[in-house]
């Protein structure tokens, strides 16, 4: 038997890590978490040594009820704790991104798919439609906070299938085009093989260079990990996470959380790709998460400390 040929070499000598527990984890969670209870986990996190986090998302209480409260999360954060964490909101519109300035968020995460049909399923509009409101947010964010655009299904449609890498990187380049200020490439579902998954990003890096790009990975099928490596080995150094693998698009059957944090902290560290967190302060987080209910956590917290795991909420 030969030995895998995996190599350590030439890997980003640091990573940055979002944190989006508190906006994609807590959103696929039926039951509504009391609005200090969030707040008691989002101040854990920042403990722990989160400093970028997505801490809510302004969509409407119809479609997402566990968010109702983003409004009373985003002001309480920003005021607790805005000089420890750098604040993202996640918004679809306009009247989303006005909401959003008036908690304070550092930065508006404008979300859109890159498939036709995720979008209409998530956003109930097209494409172009969600296109057109983008330049209605940059206008409105401009000089009052950082306008990222983060497109979903970027890898995976749980309705088309396959995106192709041209299709993603024709519409960043008309969001970068229009203004907006960062990138975030989504891996919705989490059903992308890493081959894939790299024939994507280097259709990226082909056309803009080494421009710093989020990527949102998700774990359906447990290839997170396998996926944050083939982006490392293109260059790629930052990633969203949440704190025990929670979340799940609830407009995307069948897929499961995402990269758990402190998992991918434990990943990145021990390949020599600093971080700056530590992961046994963030499995306390991720073990005060499961001690409440919520079931769907990373292997640090459910094998490597002796816990058992239950289930998973999430769609």
């Amino acid at each position: 038997r030969g030995a895998v040929d995996m190599n350590f070499d030439g890997l980003p000598k640091r990573a940055h890590i979002r944190e989006v527990c508190p906006r994609d984890g807590f959103q696929s969670v039926k039951d509504f978490i009391p609005t200090e209870k969030k707040l008691e986990f989002i101040e854990a996190m920042i403990a722990a040594g989160i400093r970028e986090m997505e801490v809510t998302s302004f969509v409407s209480p119809k479609a997402i009820p566990q968010l109702a409260d983003s409004a009373e999360v985003l002001s309480a954060v920003k005021a607790r704790c805005g000089d420890a964490v750098r604040l993202v909101a996640l918004v679809p519109n306009v009247k989303g991104a006005e909401r959003a300035l008036a908690g304070g968020a550092d930065c508006l995460n404008y979300v859109f798919s890159a498939s036709e049909s995720h979008n209409r399923a998530n956003l109930n509009r097209s494409v172009d439609e969600s296109l057109a409101g983008l330049a209605d947010v940059i206008a409105l964010a401009k000089g009052k906070a950082e306008l990222s655009v983060s497109i979903a299904t970027s890898f995976m449609c749980p309705f088309e299938g396959r995106t192709a890498p041209a299709r993603v990187t024709d519409l960043m380049g008309k969001a970068l085009d229009m203004g907006a200020d960062g990138i975030c490439l989504a891996e919705t579902i989490g059903t992308c093989n890493p081959l894939l998954f790299s024939e994507t990003l280097a259709a990226v890096r082909s056309r803009f260079g080494d421009y710093p790009i989020y990527l949102h990975i998700h774990d359906t099928f447990g290839m997170a990990l396998l996926n944050v490596k083939a982006a490392l080995d293109l260059g790629y150094s930052r990633f969203d996470a949440a704190i025990g693998g929670l979340g799940g698009c609830p407009f995307a059957p069948g897929a499961a959380g995402n990269a758990a944090t402190e998992d991918l902290v434990f990943f990145l560290n021990g390949i020599g790709v600093e971080t700056g967190m530590d992961a046994a302060s963030l499995v306390n987080v991720a073990r005060s998460l499961q001690d409440y209910g919520l079931r769907t956590l990373g292997h640090l917290v459910v094998s490597s400390f002796g816990r058992e795991k239950e289930g998973c909420c999430g769609a």
